[in-house]
């Protein structure tokens, strides 16, 4: 008996052993196996997989864009030779123009005597007026209804420190005086960063300007005038921005479709 059992026990000893050993080996290449079919599928999916240039709309898009700047070409033939009024104002030769293309905002700039003056105007700023919307009955000085121009007039002097800064209205061939606020640092009158709009925000802008005695207000205008900055000045205005915004959509039709179809 002591015999049977010890051979029974040597017997099952080998047989666990065997297994331990095989199954041990199997564990060992599954890691190896799952690496291989990975690198399978992921070289299948790369070799499958399709690359696109472009996405399915941009062929009908470019195709509207292109159908639109067609449009605006023959529609406004003029908006590539200058008009007119743009050649009329420059032989004047008092205002010198920055317009940069690209770019929303428009600068004249000229020099009176010892005073260095700048309207800076924003094409965003332009508000079309229905010519048929009905005045107010009882304002008999309201200006003629048109499109209105919101501009800021920058004056400064080689003489004496400090700047004036203008918020006007254009509208109807006039220059309507909203503000008038001085600054006695110039350069703060005249940038027009973000850093200098910080600056200005604490600072007294000076009073309402309807609330000044009319006669100082009619002073403040004849003032103006005598800088041209009268009527037509303040008619120049919103014609050079409608003029620059048609130019601007155009170029943004063409640069869009150029985007789209690179």
């Amino acid at each position: 008996m002591s015999a049977a059992r010890t051979l029974r026990q040597l017997t099952t000893t080998a047989s666990r052993l065997s297994k331990r050993q095989l199954s041990s080996a199997s564990f060992a290449r599954l890691p190896v196996l799952a690496k291989k079919a990975s690198l399978t599928a992921t070289r299948a999916f790369s070799a499958s997989a399709p690359s696109f240039k472009a996405g399915s709309t941009d062929v009908a898009l470019s195709a509207k864009l292109a159908e639109e700047l067609q449009y605006e070409l023959e529609g406004n033939a003029e908006a590539r030779a200058e008009p007119e009024f743009l050649t009329v104002f420059q032989e004047q030769g008092i205002w010198k123009i920055k317009d940069e293309p690209g770019n929303n905002e428009v600068t004249l700039s000229r020099q009176f005597g010892n005073e260095s003056i700048q309207v800076l105007f924003s094409v965003s700023d332009l508000q079309n007026q229905d010519p048929e919307e009905e005045l107010d009955e009882e304002d008999e000085e309201a200006p003629p209804p048109g499109d209105i121009m919101r501009a800021v007039i920058s004056i400064t002097k080689t003489t004496g420190p400090g700047a004036l800064e203008i918020d006007v209205s254009c509208q109807g061939g006039q220059f309507l005086i909203e503000n008038i606020a001085y600054y006695q640092d110039a350069k703060l009158g005249r940038d027009v960063g973000v850093e200098a709009d910080w600056k200005r925000r604490g600072l007294y802008i000076g009073p309402e300007f309807g609330t000044l005695d009319v006669t100082v207000q009619e002073h403040f205008d004849q003032f103006l005038e005598e800088r041209d900055l009268g009527e037509s000045t303040a008619f120049f205005l919103p014609e050079y921005a409608q003029y620059k915004e048609q130019r601007e959509y155009v170029r943004w039709l063409e640069t869009v479709k150029d985007f789209v179809d690179a």
